[in-house]
């Protein structure tokens, strides 16, 4: 274990608790559920003038466009929110990126948008871990790590979207962007469970609708006329479903459709998931798909259209990620805290940034639990431990240690 030296105690001793409870409080009266576009601009703002603190320059990036399939079978333009980039150095040699979010699963109507204690170290509240938690963590640790004497020669990027409840569709292009040279990112999810364990290997995520297009009949008189389009959407659930094994998991989500009971349904949306291992599986999974498509089309004499696919590809655990998390764990030891890590069956921007070959550590956010629910916790004395073990990790990463 490599002990702190004079320079890492002084990197690590100024963390202002007070001052980070105090950010996470005030950007959590905030709704900034996915789409509230008021909202995403109050944070967005609230965002620029806290990360003022930190040399560089701050923009405004206008989300990309992206389209959803409404219920009768049109494409839509989806709302979305502008993201927030700091640059700081960009003309370094070495460079980092540093991302988070800024939206939650919670919109205005839902019920959930108060703080309460649940005891001395615990606050319950949206998005107190997931994550505003965690993007007062990025800037504690900047600012620490901007006292190191190693920060002068590196530059990073933070980049905190909008969107990434919803898949990051309207960002993945500019995290592509961002990812492109970096040395290693480190992303601010909260830990994968409340002792501080990181997320290791992810599998990938797509969402699709599958929009199926029959002929309508009257249900009496001449049914056999009629190409019954919600049984089509019923049958490809259930071949999707047999199309699972090991590495492979389906989950066939909804069907939008239908008619008055006395006629043959002409429309019907099947909306699904699938979670791919690995690169491999999702190449062959959207074979078989296209497969499954045209066997369905014949057999059931209807026009099926695919909207969606695999957005966020998988994350296995590469030598070079493996070297970044045992440099976090390295960084923990030296700090008392034991890190640990596993495989996680969800995904984030953390897939999205390992597919441009970067090595990244998804989960460096705060320590809580029950998130994506009323019950979501932040433990709240996580916010200085992990800004501290942030910091050490960049200033170790960039040749910081005597």
């Amino acid at each position: 274990m490599k002990q702190l030296d004079h320079t890492e105690h002084k990197l690590i001793e100024g963390m202002d608790a007070a001052a980070m409870l105090a950010q996470v409080e005030a950007w959590c009266t905030v709704n900034t559920g996915t789409g509230n576009l008021p909202g995403l601009e109050a944070q967005w703002n609230l965002l620029a003038d806290a990360f003022a603190a930190l040399p560089g320059d701050i923009r405004k990036v206008e989300p990309a466009p992206v389209t959803a399939m409404a219920a009768d079978g049109h494409e839509v333009q989806t709302a979305n929110g502008a993201h927030f980039v700091l640059s700081v150095r960009p003309e370094a040699q070495r460079r980092y990126l540093l991302t988070g979010h800024m939206d939650t699963v919670f919109p205005p109507a839902h019920p959930f948008q108060t703080l309460r204690w649940l005891d001395a170290e615990t606050l319950n509240g949206p998005g107190v871990a997931d994550m505003k938690g965690g993007i007062a963590v990025i800037l504690a640790a900047l600012k620490a790590f901007e006292q190191s004497p190693a920060a002068a020669g590196v530059g990073y990027e933070v980049m905190i979207n909008s969107d990434e409840e919803t898949g990051s569709l309207s960002s993945a292009p500019l995290i592509a962007q961002l990812a492109q040279g970096k040395a290693a990112a480190l992303t601010y999810e909260p830990s994968a469970l409340p002792d501080g364990t990181l997320a290791g290997e992810r599998p990938g995520s797509g969402n699709y609708s599958a929009v199926i297009k029959g002929r309508s009949a009257h249900a009496g008189r001449n049914p056999q006329d009629g190409r019954n389009a919600v049984i089509a959407a019923a049958d490809m659930a259930l071949k999707l479903k047999g199309l699972e094994r090991p590495g492979l998991s389906i989950n066939p989500a909804r069907i939008d459709g239908g008619s008055a009971n006395n006629v043959v349904p002409d429309h019907a949306i099947l909306r699904f998931n699938v979670r791919p291992r690995l690169p491999g599986v999702a190449v062959e999974f959207t074979e078989s798909l296209r497969e499954l498509v045209q066997s369905l089309e014949a057999l059931h004499e209807v026009a099926i259209h695919l909207h969606g696919g695999v957005s966020r590809p998988p994350k296995p655990l590469t030598q070079e990620a493996e070297a970044l998390f045992g440099l976090v764990r390295e960084c923990g030891e030296s700090l008392g805290q034991t890190i640990r890590w596993q495989a996680s069956g969800g995904v984030c921007d953390g897939n999205n940034i390992a597919a441009c070959g970067v090595p990244v550590v998804d989960t460096m956010g705060v320590r809580g639990g029950a998130i994506h629910s009323d019950q979501e916790y932040l433990i709240v004395p996580s916010l200085a431990e992990r800004a501290a073990l942030s910091a050490l990790v960049l200033h170790r990463l960039s040749g910081g240690h005597q």
